[in-house]
């Protein structure tokens, strides 16, 4: 089973803005679960572990792109446990100079060293994986394994994701959350209190969230606030970049440019044009992701942008 590192805990931001506003704002820093498995990455896991192992699976396989957080936690959960990981990675093109692409690329790198099999395969036929003769021909590859879909949610992942939310928290008004394939926001959905609305901000442009996340919970106490994906999924531009910079510098809270920033940014936006009410305590969940931002480095050096500071 998957061991924490550190409780996490919920850090108070104070500014000016929302001293005016008379707003609370909060920030569980569910990214301090643990250095590499971090914030709903380990919760997400956390009874699929638990299930692969009582099945007597001995490998698990994944799907993900090539920074994704999802491949670097799930490679290593499967070191710290003793299990294989086979990643299966969108881009035939990486693995044809592999070495290359492990030197350029941290996140592929980091879970080749925690022992990691990739599987690069084009785009094309990623868009196949959930296919029952794209998983036949896997089978055929690697044998018998555990199946954990790209991002890691299913329904033992929204369970591990229902135990964000604690006792303490029943005072918030919003529960607000970075949203990718809708398995965190289902899990935060289903343990809200009825008082409680739970705010998704989706990471990329989409059209399929609201069914995803209509798979795992009955309840209309959430909504998706979809302005502040930055025009899709990976895409970061200065005005990003200063502000996760800025939050890092005044508030000593690190924030990853695809999810966690996106998000606060989106909340910080929405204060100011007085979308919550007076009196508002909002509660923000850091879901980590943090190791992604020397691979966002990489690409914005290349662009001639700012640099995300560590």
């Amino acid at each position: 089973m998957l061991t924490a590192q550190q409780k996490p805990y919920n850090q108070k931001l104070n500014n000016c803005l929302l001293r005016k506003k008379d707003i609370t704002l909060v920030v569980k820093r569910e990214d301090l679960l643990h250095e590499h498995i971090s914030g709903n990455k380990f919760r997400k896991l956390y009874y699929n572990v638990i299930e692969a192992r009582e099945k007597g699976y001995d490998k698990l396989l994944t799907f993900g792109g090539a920074y994704s957080n999802h491949i670097a936690a799930t490679a290593a959960a499967g070191n710290e446990l003793g299990i294989k990981t086979i990643g299966v990675i969108r881009g035939d093109e990486l693995g044809k100079n592999l070495e290359k692409t492990l030197e350029k690329n941290p996140t592929l790198g980091f879970a080749v060293s925690q022992g990691m099999q990739l599987h690069f395969v084009s785009r094309k036929a990623y868009r196949q994986k959930n296919g029952p003769e794209f998983i036949t021909n896997l089978f055929q590859l690697f044998g018998k394994f555990y199946l954990v879909p790209e991002g890691g949610t299913n329904e033992l992942a929204v369970k591990g994701t229902e135990e964000i939310l604690t006792p303490e928290d029943d005072s918030f008004d919003f529960i607000c959350s970075a949203v990718g394939t809708g398995g965190t926001i289902s899990g935060l959905i289903n343990a809200a209190k009825s008082h409680q609305k739970v705010l998704g901000f989706p990471a990329l442009k989409e059209q399929f969230l609201h069914q995803n996340i209509a798979k795992y919970t009955q309840s209309n106490n959430w909504e998706l606030i979809r302005a502040y994906h930055f025009g899709g999924f990976a895409k970061i531009d200065k005005k990003l970049v200063d502000f996760i910079n800025m939050v890092n510098s005044l508030h000593n809270l690190p924030l990853d440019p695809i999810y966690t920033g996106k998000m606060l940014f989106g909340i910080i936006d929405l204060i100011k044009k007085d979308y919550f009410p007076k009196g508002s305590k909002i509660l923000a969940i850091h879901t980590g992701g943090l190791q992604g931002k020397a691979g966002m480095n990489i690409r914005l050096k290349e662009k001639r942008l700012p640099l995300l500071k560590s």
